[in-house]
């Protein structure tokens, strides 16, 4: 009698599952792993037993973020076999929409298994008539987006997972050239395109059946980098060297070496770099959560500004399209909010005549500020979806920003949140306070005091079971919410059935008579749900009430989680 023969049906039908899907794996490294599951699961090791359920429980979902998860063995996991047949599904779009011509640009970050992501997409794409380039590993995601509309690409594809945890890494898709419209070009998927590739995908052979061809693949040189380097140098006005000091961490990531060749170039050279975070290394041994919004994130780099008497921080996330920023205050350093950065940006922008476009934009789920900065410039605003997929489609972009943040500053050149420019962009508007003897701090209470103070706050509820997001979000529809902080709640929204202005998306918004604002969605790529709280106050004589707004915002926060339980 063979082991399985003492086991349940379930447990026997994974371990067939997981025996076929290894024999078809072109990766000696994960077939070795899936082996010694197999192998313990069918000795009757039960823990062995839950982890294949847990690699074969359904194929990682191809979606508007591409691909995500844990890197190993299985349908469910980061591995060469999913991303061969990922890539697959991919080209075959590509050659069924644009023609067996279409170019590719691949990029990589420095997670573990990036290297061999990046080489099994070229080499797949390259196999079936696709002319693909390859950037130089482990370079920033702005660089990639870049280089799908600087080359003129049909698409592009970045190995990365941003600032998610050390286990995981991901292939995110941007569409170019004639594979999608003017507003889409360079910018990430989104539906139908993930939907037709998705099909390709379900249709694709066996991993070890898909054809590879490394000799037909194109490794750039590095004139592509040096372009995107000089493009964001030239953000900053004038040619003078910068007085500004600048404390920069790359958060053990890859924006580290070009971030410091973008500043360099831009004449920005009195920069301290935070030691022991800036090499790149998949393990983030100095954080707890590779993210700058992250508490604790940002202590080595605030006390390294302390002692060299910084002007500004500078933190990127590990793959560099996002950008955190801390500045002096008279009470001591202070990390600024998501929010507060995009309305310095915004107000910038707005005031910047030089800029093409003559929008402002960002997600539903930002703070409302936006709009009124936008308004009182004389220029145009659009709140769209969560994500950048959506905001650089938005047409005639100028400025376009997310609370979690990322920006997009420059959006002729990279249609994405982009960490670098962003710095370049802080850095001078750092520079040209200074000159007044002013901060970017000073610049917020100016905007208070003309659009009233906004204060904004998260409320993240993470979850083991995500079925616990489906339950919560359910509840909220159906308990009807009298006040929130003592506030009336005068307007409740369900995004789910879509709008005039936006797609369905799983959101809803509560807003109180004294205009706080709620609103709760699931995130898109990590088991937790959101919630993104905002309160604006009146700044009577002059005064910007601080205090007050945080006291309302624990208000609220503590009104969210009692009524959804946690």
């Amino acid at each position: 009698m063979s082991p399985s023969h003492s086991l349940t049906d379930s447990v026997a039908r994974v371990i067939e599952t997981a025996r076929t899907w290894r024999d078809h794996d072109p990766d000696p490294a994960t077939r070795a792993e899936l082996t010694r599951l197999i192998e313990a699961a069918e000795a009757g090791d039960a823990a062995a037993a839950a982890d294949l359920d847990s690699r074969f429980h359904g194929p990682l979902t191809f979606g508007t973020a591409g691909l995500r998860g844990e890197v190993g063995a299985g349908e469910t996991r980061m591995n060469v076999a999913v991303v061969a047949r990922a890539t697959y599904g991919l080209g075959r779009r590509l050659v069924d929409t644009v023609g067996p011509d279409a170019r590719v640009v691949v990029g990589c970050d420095a997670r573990y298994g990036s290297d061999a992501f990046l080489d099994a997409t070229a080499e797949v794409l390259a196999a079936q008539g696709l002319t693909v380039l390859t950037l130089p590993r482990q370079l920033p995601t702005p660089v990639t987006a870049y280089a799908t509309r600087a080359l003129d690409c049909d698409a592009g594809v970045m190995i990365t997972a941003s600032h998610n945890p050390p286990a995981d890494n991901g292939y995110k898709v941007y569409l170019g050239g004639r594979a999608t419209d003017a507003a889409g070009r360079g910018v990430q998927i989104v539906p139908p395109a993930d939907e037709q590739i998705a099909a390709f995908i379900d249709a694709a052979p066996p991993a070890d059946e898909i054809d590879r061809d490394a000799t037909s693949v194109m490794a750039l040189n590095g004139a592509t980098v040096d372009a995107y380097i000089a493009r964001a140098a030239g953000l900053r006005p004038g040619t003078d060297p910068s007085p500004v000091r600048v404390v920069l961490t790359p958060m053990h990531g890859v924006g580290g070496a070009t971030a410091l060749s973008v500043l360099n170039a831009a004449g920005v050279t009195d920069v301290h770099v935070v030691d022991e975070q800036f090499s790149p290394d998949p393990d983030f041994p100095t954080v707890a959560f590779p993210n700058p919004e992250e508490p604790g994130a940002l202590d080595r780099a605030l006390d390294l500004a302390r002692d060299v008497d910084a002007h500004v921080v500078i933190a990127l996330d590990p793959d560099a399209d996002r950008c955190s920023v801390a500045t002096p205050t008279r009470d001591g350093w202070r990390q600024l909010t998501g929010d507060e950065i995009g309305w310095l940006l915004g107000e910038q922008a707005a005031r910047d005549n030089d800029r093409s476009g003559d929008t402002l934009a960002c997600s539903i789920v930002s703070s409302r500020m936006l709009g009124k900065i936008a308004a009182h410039h004389g220029l145009r605003f659009a709140a769209t979806l969560t994500g950048f997929k959506w905001i650089a489609r938005t047409p005639d972009l100028r400025f376009g920003y997310e609370e979690a943040i990322g920006y997009c500053t420059d959006p002729e050149a990279v249609r994405d949140k982009d960490g670098i420019s962003a710095m370049v962009r802080v850095i001078s508007l750092v520079e040209e306070l200074a000159t007044d003897g002013r901060t970017l701090a000073d610049l917020l209470d100016d905007l208070a005091r003309r659009h009233g103070l906004h204060a904004t706050a998260p409320l993240t509820i993470r979850v083991d079971d995500l079925a616990e997001i489906g339950q919560m979000m359910s509840r909220l529809r159906t308990t009807e919410v009298d006040a929130l902080a003592g506030s009336e709640v005068v307007e409740v929204l369900d995004l789910a059935a879509g709008s005039a202005d936006l797609p369905p998306t799983d959101a809803l918004v509560l807003r109180t008579a004294a205009d706080d604002r709620v609103i709760v969605r699931p995130s898109g790529t990590e088991p937790k749900l959101k919630c993104y709280l905002e309160v604006v106050l009146d700044c009577a004589d002059g005064e910007v009430p601080h205090d007050s707004a945080a006291e309302r915002l624990e208000a609220i926060s503590a009104d969210v989680e009692t009524l959804l339980g946690s």
